[in-house]
């Protein structure tokens, strides 16, 4: 299947979005997503990019990067499967991780730029996860200019950095891309997987697919009646939601 070429940007900076396949959690825990940021300033001098922010939710990540040497295909062929290889590793599972295209979209403006930075910084805030950027912990908000990630350079060219706290902060309308276009939920993802994880005795999203059919449908069902919507079994255990669908129809 052929695929539209992405569109360039006039300062050569994008907005990254890369998200688990079936849109399923690719951060477990604590330790994977320092390993992913690990990882992507491990690459940083290799492929010769700028990040100037970034924010990892628990099945998606959004990044504001400005490659210099390598084009973003070449980087992500060298940053998601270092990932990839190691997560396999330690949950002990095989195949593929990341949705196989990521998404992008060119920043042409320094207003675009800095809307996109608040819009990825905001992204838990607007996810119901916590009620400001700085009660996150894997953004890039609250060591920005003492990250050894990030060039702040763009952002303070343009701003001081007390002006980046408020504007960060400040309620807005943002609308940047993103894996859906889905309302906060009542329930959040990482109750949700607390939620998973005592119904159905797994502690990953790996050993729920290892599950037996029966075992699996059954905890599906109790998810569903804990109040998880199929969508979000969907992202918190990776089984897909026709499967999910399913097993509900089968409630009796």
């Amino acid at each position: 299947m052929s695929t539209f070429p992405r569109r360039s940007s006039s300062l050569g900076i994008y907005h990254v979005v890369i998200r688990g396949v079936n849109k399923q959690v690719i951060f477990e825990d604590a330790e994977d997503y320092r390993k992913y940021l690990k990882i992507l300033r491990k690459y940083q001098s290799f492929c010769g990019y700028r990040v100037l922010a970034y924010c990892l939710m628990s099945n998606h990540v959004h990044l504001l990067i400005q490659p210099e040497e390598m084009d973003l295909g070449r980087i992500f062929q060298h940053v998601g499967p270092s990932f990839v290889k190691w997560y396999n590793i330690k949950y002990q599972r095989v195949g593929h991780l990341f949705q196989s295209r990521y998404m992008s979209r060119p920043v042409n403006t320094s207003a675009q730029l800095l809307t996109v930075m608040r819009y990825i910084h905001q992204n838990p805030v607007k996810a119901a996860i916590c009620h400001s950027p700085e009660k996150y912990e894997y953004s890039s908000f609250r060591d920005y200019f003492d990250n050894e990630l990030i060039d702040a350079s763009p952002v303070l060219s343009l701003m001081s950095r007390e002006f980046f706290v408020s504007f960060n902060c400040e309620a807005n309308e943002d609308k940047c891309m993103d894996i859906d276009e889905e309302v906060p939920r009542v329930l959040g993802d990482g109750r949700a997987i607390e939620l998973m994880q005592a119904i159905s005795g797994c502690g990953s999203a790996a050993d729920f697919q290892a599950l037996g059919v029966d075992e699996r449908d059954e905890a599906l069902r109790e998810m569903w009646r804990a109040g998880i919507t199929p969508k979000q079994a969907n992202r918190i255990t990776g089984v897909s939601i026709g499967v999910i669908r399913k097993a509900l129809e089968e409630m009796v």
